[in-house]
């Protein structure tokens, strides 16, 4: 389930481009007039191969990495090699794929639908728990106390539309060491890591030894796109769910919550992180 191999090619990608905030007018309990910041918000329908699948609600920040994210998390689309192209055009406000063969039993796969609790309402074809029990995620992964640290202070200090205008959703990938490998934003967070796994794909990269951040809630959503993406770790400065904690003890995932400064709640997948008490005494004795 993860992206074990080097795509043999790159499909031919549009480099769309749209603005990812708009100016308003707002006017404060005081009578005052002041233009404002807000995050962007449009329509994206997919086609694939001419036949439409679904309108996704986004930033537009990174319209053809999520495309092919949320195929690849849809469990539509196998492998990155079978898409020929991604065609966004925001004049009409949609994107056309490609692919060499078609999607097999496409109307019967899509028939199904979970609507999550993504914001925006996301959306998941088929059983959700349906590829659960198949995932394996590497038993010898570990994490560094230290690392945990390093990658709340990188988020706590990154550029973003939520610190200009707010009202959006941010997910990043670490490498276990701690460095920053991609930052996306977007109107909610089931786009946000569909954009990283589009972006993974596209670069034949593995999870096993990644770390995903969001800000947003661990659900159940969040969790098994995690686990396919390969990836053993989930870090939040949210909580989770009863049911994202089941999946995570259920594939042997470690989920950090309410991730902020130096405090962090480790809820299941305890024997991968690696403590490190030196640095809750120095940070008691600062």
């Amino acid at each position: 389930m993860s992206f074990q191999q080097p795509p043999r090619y790159r499909p031919q990608l549009s480099h769309a481009q749209a603005s990812l905030t708009h100016e308003v007018l707002a006017i404060d309990e005081r009578g005052r007039e002041s233009t404002i910041s807000i995050p962007a918000e449009r329509p994206l329908t997919v086609y694939v191969d001419k036949r439409e699948l679904v309108t996704l609600m986004t930033l537009g920040g990174a319209p053809e990495a999520l495309t092919l994210g949320y195929l690849r998390n849809q469990r539509l689309v196998r492998s990155i090699d079978e898409v020929v192209s991604v065609q966004v055009d925001w004049s009409v406000d949609a994107v056309a794929v490609v692919t060499r063969n078609g999607i097999a039993d496409v109307e019967e796969r899509t028939a199904k639908k979970v609507v999550t609790t993504g914001c925006g309402q996301g959306s998941v074809f088929g059983g959700l728990m349906d590829e659960v029990d198949r995932i394996t995620l590497p038993a010898d992964a570990r994490l560094a106390q230290s690392v945990v640290y390093r990658i709340v202070d990188t988020i706590r200090t990154q550029q973003s539309i939520y610190k200009q205008a707010g009202s959006v959703h941010g997910c990043a990938l670490f490498s276990n060491s701690g460095e920053l490998l991609y930052f996306i934003e977007d109107v909610g967070r089931h786009n946000a890591v569909d954009a990283i796994a589009g972006l993974m794909w596209l670069e034949g990269m593995e999870g096993a030894d990644k770390v995903f951040y969001t800000t947003g809630r661990l659900t159940s959503e969040m969790v098994i796109k995690g686990a396919q993406m390969g990836i053993p770790f989930l870090l939040s400065r949210s909580g989770t769910t009863q049911m994202g904690h089941m999946v995570a003890q259920k594939v042997g995932m470690s989920l950090l919550a309410r991730c902020t400064g130096k405090h962090f709640l480790l809820l299941a997948g305890h024997e991968r992180l690696v403590f490190e008490p030196e640095l809750v005494e120095a940070a008691r004795l600062a």
